[in-house]
């Protein structure tokens, strides 16, 4: 996959490289002055180039010079990106488009890419900072995936993270395990106890009902696993399936029963196909501390009030809005469908607004599987 097609807008490849240095720095600090400053000019940007962005900001008396604040930057709903191709470049430039899992309805939401710089940019330093902060430099990990390999998933941001993860932080054996729509069990197995018997720390990530199907394929089986001090585990998406539903404190109990993990090594990822970057749990980051979600300081997380988009006090739930400079390519401020609650500083994830589309990475792969018992 290439990483760039051509040469972007002389505007944009200054904040782009901007932002890319931003993210690369070793120590994450906050700076509102550099992220308004950033977060208004990709506005101004994305309000020329995108047409479609513009008639919607213009709709609600939003432009360039009258916005003041990023707070004030029109948040785009998550679902018109299942109307809307929302780009910035001509689209003979995209290098990729990232889709939405299927859903009851057949509209899938796109993210198109015309560079995967910046997207690759953000995912890689918040991954290690809040999964694997105790990893000297230099050194790897084994990774093990249970989710599908690029050549199977060529559309899916989640595949596409892990890849980039495998890529640059896997130890040698460091794989995805489903294949060909199934959970790889006997190699999984043959992995966890290659572990268990070297004392190599494991990094287990999947969407939360591949670990379901984990979980069921080890009761089925009549084993557990003791993995070595050190191994993580990192789930994303919803604990609501197709087959079943169960929250995240049973499906943690369960993982750190089969497998020896404690759920304190335990940590949720909150993403959409739609945003550049994720946010991360803090348990391994700020062990002892309530847990909650924290934010790359190249975005802003706001929880609004759905009715007229005003922001609620910290501790009251709202919608979330995202606010990522990642997202220079298309729109960079997208209200969500998810209800959060604001912390002092993160936030936290409730769940889906009410009567929202359950769609999601995690319920394509319960649906996935259980079409491979």
């Amino acid at each position: 996959m290439r990483a760039s097609r051509g040469a972007p807008d002389p505007a944009r490849a200054e904040l782009d490289a901007e932002i890319l240095d931003w993210m690369r720095e070793a120590e994450w600090r906050e700076d509102e002055g550099r992220f308004e400053r950033l977060a208004l000019a990709l506005f101004a940007f994305q309000f020329e180039h995108c047409a479609a962005y513009r008639s919607f900001c213009e709709g609600r008396g939003r432009a360039p010079g009258r916005v003041r604040s990023w707070r004030d930057v029109p948040p785009v709903p998550s679902g018109a990106f299942k109307e809307l191709a929302l780009r910035c470049f001509p689209a003979e430039r995209t290098v990729v488009s990232f889709r939405t899992s299927g859903t009851a309805t057949s509209a899938r939401g796109a993210l198109h890419l015309d560079t995967l710089e910046l997207y690759e940019g953000s995912l890689l330093p918040s991954f290690r900072r809040h999964l694997l902060p105790d990893l000297p430099a230099g050194e790897r990990v084994l990774l093990l995936v249970l989710a599908p390999p690029p050549e199977e998933a060529p559309d899916s941001s989640l595949t596409h993270m892990f890849a980039v993860a495998i890529r640059e932080l896997g130890a040698p054996g460091s794989a995805f395990q489903v294949k060909a729509g199934e959970l790889a069990a006997d190699r999984v197995l043959r992995d966890l106890r290659e572990a268990e018997a070297s004392g190599t720390p494991v990094v287990l990530c999947g969407t939360a009902f591949a670990f379901v199907h984990l979980l069921d394929e080890l009761e089925r089986r009549g084993v557990r696993a003791a993995l070595p001090s050190g191994s993580r585990l990192m789930e994303t998406g919803g604990f609501k399936g197709r087959s079943r539903e169960l929250s995240r404190a049973e499906l943690y109990a369960d993982l750190a029963e089969a497998l020896g993990v404690p759920e304190s090594r335990m940590l949720n990822q909150y993403g959409m196909t739609e945003l550049g970057s994720q946010f991360y749990d803090s348990v391994l980051l700020q062990p002892g501390e309530p847990r909650r979600k924290l934010a790359p300081p190249w975005t802003r997380v706001a929880i609004v009030d759905p009715r007229n988009g005003a922001g609620v006090r910290v501790g009251e739930t709202g919608a979330i809005v995202v606010v990522d400079l990642a997202n220079t390519g298309s729109v960079l401020a997208i209200q969500t469908a998810d209800v959060g609650r604001a912390l002092r500083d993160g936030f936290e994830v409730l769940g889906r607004e009410p009567g929202a589309e359950q769609r999601g990475c995690s319920i394509a792969a319960d649906e996935l599987l259980r079409a491979n018992p």
